[in-house]
């Protein structure tokens, strides 16, 4: 079989599309590579809606955390406390095994004039609960970034806006808003880069593969398994990792600049990245 005929086989069998069976015997490297890349599609699913999501939840998290009404803070301040208290995979084999718990048939929800069930079941696939677990994580641990750029935001940006008669919701989105994520950016995109490591957890975690389809590491787990070698398929994933951060640091560098571009070129911050080594 040649290459070109292997990824046209393969290059989708993440999502159900192509080969149904999996490589047993004579595994080649356009295989691996091109299987472990069939499986980054759902790393990419995973990481950028729950990045897109947990954007918008961070937000409201950060000025919860910031508001003087106790009722909203301190839901906020528990939220955060118990999500970036525990450890991620506890989180995905908590919730993989709360909704099997689940009534499998649904809920009954009377309406008056009409009963509906609502379905549970697709909680336990993992494109839907493996999500959810990722979305509450990351804004707990971003809601935590931009809380701490809401309270640098200096005192006479705020003076300023009310100076110019900028009051209420429209203060927010012209000065505190970008204000925020300019003070924010450098930590959330670092905040970025680990939600997309942290999604080969998914399938090592208690939310099963169904029929063989899984993420990279879980080809490279298989390809490991069957050829007994680690060093070939493990430095795969690694490599299409390093390349899916450098996107995220092409991407969001950009986004950095435009949030800066008011600034002289030598006062706009930097983008530095660190090693995070665990959760």
């Amino acid at each position: 079989m040649s290459c070109l005929q292997t990824i046209q086989d393969y290059a989708l069998r993440s999502v159900g599309i192509g080969e149904r069976l999996l490589p047993k015997s004579d595994i080649t490297l356009c295989e691996q590579v091109t299987l472990i890349g069939s499986g980054l599609i759902w790393n990419i699913y995973f990481g950028a809606l729950a990045l897109l999501f947990g954007f918008f939840l961070a937000t409201g998290l950060a000025l919860a955390r910031n508001a003087r009404n106790p009722l909203l803070r301190k839901p906020a301040d528990w939220f955060i406390f118990v999500f970036r208290g525990s450890p991620l995979f506890i989180q995905f084999f908590l919730a993989y095994e709360a909704f099997v718990l689940l009534p499998r048939a649904g809920f009954d929800l009377n309406l008056g004039f009409v009963e509906i069930t609502l379905a549970t079941s697709w909680l336990t696939k993992a494109w839907a609960g493996a999500l959810i677990v990722l979305f509450l994580n990351t804004a707990a641990y971003s809601g935590e970034i931009f809380h701490g750029a809401l309270r640098s935001i200096p005192k006479g940006d705020v003076e300023a806006a009310d100076a110019y008669g900028l009051h209420g919701f429209s203060r927010f989105r012209r000065v505190i808003w970008p204000t925020m994520l300019r003070l924010a950016w450098p930590a959330y995109t670092n905040e970025a880069i680990f939600l997309f490591h942290a999604t080969t957890l998914v399938y090592f975690s208690g939310f099963p593969a169904w029929r063989q389809k899984g993420d990279a590491l879980y080809y490279a787990s298989y390809f490991a398994d069957k050829t007994f070698n680690p060093f070939i398929p493990y430095p795969i994933v690694a490599g299409y990792f390093i390349l899916v951060t450098l996107v995220i640091i092409l991407i969001f560098g950009a986004i950095n600049r435009h949030l800066n571009r008011h600034l002289p070129q030598t006062a706009r911050p930097k983008m530095k990245f660190r090693l995070q080594v665990i959760r």
